[in-house]
């Protein structure tokens, strides 16, 4: 078993930045690919980020150049920088892990609880 447990959301103004980070314990390996979901109030959960087993990375066209994917596997941690953030950027923030290179979260196989982020007008 894998568990994810990520902190850093809050409440931040329009612009501002925030860094989101996942601890992944238990069964942890660098082979997994780590991604950053994000689900709205009525909306389906949506991707954001991901990071590959070499670290190469995807991102959501809504967070490009905005947002950086970051990762440590000697600490087995992920990170996720967020800046510029927008309104629309409100949402719960999942870590997971996915032994697939992908960006559908029926393809991630371990999930966190998720962190909030709020980002004010």
């Amino acid at each position: 078993q894998v568990q994810l447990v990520e902190s850093g959301g809050g409440l931040v103004q329009a612009g501002g930045s925030l860094k989101l980070s996942c601890v992944v314990s238990g069964r942890t390996s660098s082979s997994y690919a780590m991604g950053w979901f994000r689900q709205a109030p009525g909306k389906e959960r949506e991707f954001v980020a991901l990071i590959g087993w070499t670290s190469n990375t995807a991102y959501a066209d809504s967070v490009k150049g905005r947002f950086s994917i970051s990762r440590d596997n000697v600490k087995n941690t992920v990170t996720l920088q967020m800046n510029s953030l927008k309104p629309e950027d409100t949402a719960v923030y999942y870590c997971a892990a996915s032994w697939r290179l992908s960006t559908r979260p029926i393809d991630y196989n371990y999930w966190g609880q998720g962190t909030q982020v709020t980002v004010s007008s």
